[in-house]
């Protein structure tokens, strides 16, 4: 597999992965409102694609998040993955593929939001028991697992875009030199 990230713009002919993650119950990845435009009046944005060869397979999204202090940015946000694209089939299938990054947000998503947010700033992630794609177990499996080998760590809970949102502050640093540590693809 020839994985690439590319920075989304207006030009990206996306058709197909809209429709395709609104097949799979990515809600929030359906559309151009829904992933893109929602993020129009944070003070600072960007958002990606993941490419697999020409294939549009993945995105995530991140932005200013100023309700949690001065040089504060939400990461991974509008996550989406299409399960055919992971080696394992599952970003959620061992707390293995997690320890050791062996999955798209590690080795490509969560890479790009480090890189555009910057040294010294402050990162955070958001997650819910939400239904909605796999949400729930981002919250309850994912984070958690990260949070043990001291990657991130539970700062908060928070109303935001509506619902009760567990914040995860994600340490840049140590996440990269971790990622270091295993296969890059």
């Amino acid at each position: 597999m020839t994985y690439r990230i590319v920075q989304w713009s207006q030009d990206l002919d996306l058709t197909n992965f809209y429709n395709e993650a609104s097949k799979r119950g990515f809600v929030n990845n359906s559309s151009q409102k829904k992933m893109i435009d929602c993020f129009r009046n944070e003070r600072e944005w960007n958002a990606w694609i993941l490419y697999n060869k020409e294939n549009p397979v993945g995105s995530v999204a991140a932005h200013s998040f100023d309700i949690m202090g001065a040089n504060s940015y939400r990461v991974l946000t509008r996550v989406c993955t299409f399960r055919e694209e992971r080696n394992h089939k599952g970003l959620i299938t061992t707390k293995k593929l997690i320890e050791e990054h062996q999955n798209l947000t590690d080795q490509f998503l969560l890479p790009a939001c480090i890189s555009w947010a910057g040294n010294g700033n402050n990162l955070y992630a958001t997650s819910n028991n939400s239904i909605e794609a796999s949400q729930r177990l981002v919250h309850k499996f994912y984070f958690p697992t990260l949070e043990k080998i001291r990657l991130v760590e539970r700062k908060t809970e928070v109303k935001y875009r509506g619902l009760t949102q567990t914040v995860w502050q994600i340490y840049p640093e140590l996440f990269l030199d971790h990622l270091d540590l295993f296969p890059r693809w």
